[in-house]
């Protein structure tokens, strides 16, 4: 079965604790036979990792080249010295880097982005600059409007840095937690659950930086609700004008229970901007995990058609 390099771009800012530039890790899945100059860079939700995409990594490689990155403070990438950094801006500059470097290796290589819930955030806000704009662009439910009830939702236990006695029980917990993925093998959710575990002293912790939670919590955790709630519509006021100025055709995806990204704001997505084609998958919430044969086939379709 093939296995991806772990690779590394140094990024602007001090790492947390050491103080030393602040590198940020990818995995790299090399072109098996097909075309080394498409790469396809993938980008995770808020508290997940690149390794997210291994399934949907092995069914591209033999085509193209897969980039799967631990943003910021997740996986093995360094944590930030400034906890509020853990927001889209800065994950937008972080993947900018990234992505100059896949063209400075490779001049001409053709880019598409696959972005789940925050990484297609990331997405749109690079898709929105001529210079940096993917070829394609998935969305993986996720628009300009996230929904107040969801934020509300994902406050309850990000950041909680809980740890546990067994990787049974931290598996169980995460499924806990994770109820919105929709159904998988007992198989597909122990590959989507060992890489966010870290044993340490025997007892196991998820592997990111408690602190990514600190920008939900400043917005979720206002003392005047209505004031937060400006907060975020002013927040989908500038995502929409991200959106508008996409150009790039544009996939969506969403959980038909998906209690993130609304029916609504998908069919608006799909009047406006790049007018994005939406696929649904029924019985799924948020997010869609790109495991399973129907989903993988939807994005694969779109990328190398």
């Amino acid at each position: 079965m093939q296995e991806p390099s772990l690779r590394y771009l140094t990024v602007n800012g001090p790492a947390a604790n050491t103080g030393a530039p602040r590198r940020m890790v990818y995995w790299d899945w090399d072109v098996l036979s097909g075309d080394a100059g498409h790469v396809v860079v993938c980008v995770h939700g808020l508290s997940r990792q690149g390794r997210d995409f291994d399934t949907l990594a092995r069914s591209l490689a033999e085509r193209c080249r897969v980039i799967a990155v631990d943003v910021a403070g997740r996986g093995h990438s360094d944590w930030m010295a400034d906890p509020m950094g853990y927001q889209i801006p800065h994950y937008a500059t972080d993947l900018a880097a990234l992505l100059m470097h896949l063209r400075a290796e490779r001049p001409g290589v053709v880019i598409d982005w696959v972005g789940t819930s925050m990484g297609g955030l990331i997405g749109m806000a690079l898709a929105a600059q001529p210079a940096l704009a993917p070829r394609r662009l998935v969305l993986n439910d996720v628009g300009p409007v996230v929904q107040w009830e969801a934020l509300m939702r994902i406050s309850t236990y990000l950041g909680q840095n809980p740890s546990f006695d067994s990787e049974q029980a931290a598996t169980e917990y995460l499924a806990a937690i994770s109820t919105g993925f929709g159904p998988h093998t007992p198989e597909q959710w122990r590959a989507l659950s060992l890489p966010l575990l870290r044993e340490r002293e025997g007892r196991w912790w998820l592997h990111y930086d408690p602190a990514i939670a600190m920008p939900v919590k400043a917005l979720t955790g206002m003392a005047d609700q209505a004031q937060a709630r400006k907060v975020a519509h002013d927040g989908e006021t500038m995502l929409w004008q991200l959106y508008d100025a996409i150009t790039a055709p544009t996939l969506l995806l969403r959980g038909g229970d998906s209690d993130l990204l609304s029916a609504a704001t998908a069919a608006e997505m799909g009047r406006r901007g790049p007018k994005a084609r939406c696929v649904v998958f029924e019985g799924v919430g948020h997010a869609p995990t790109l495991v399973s044969d129907d989903q993988v086939a939807v994005v694969r379709e779109f990328l190398l058609s």
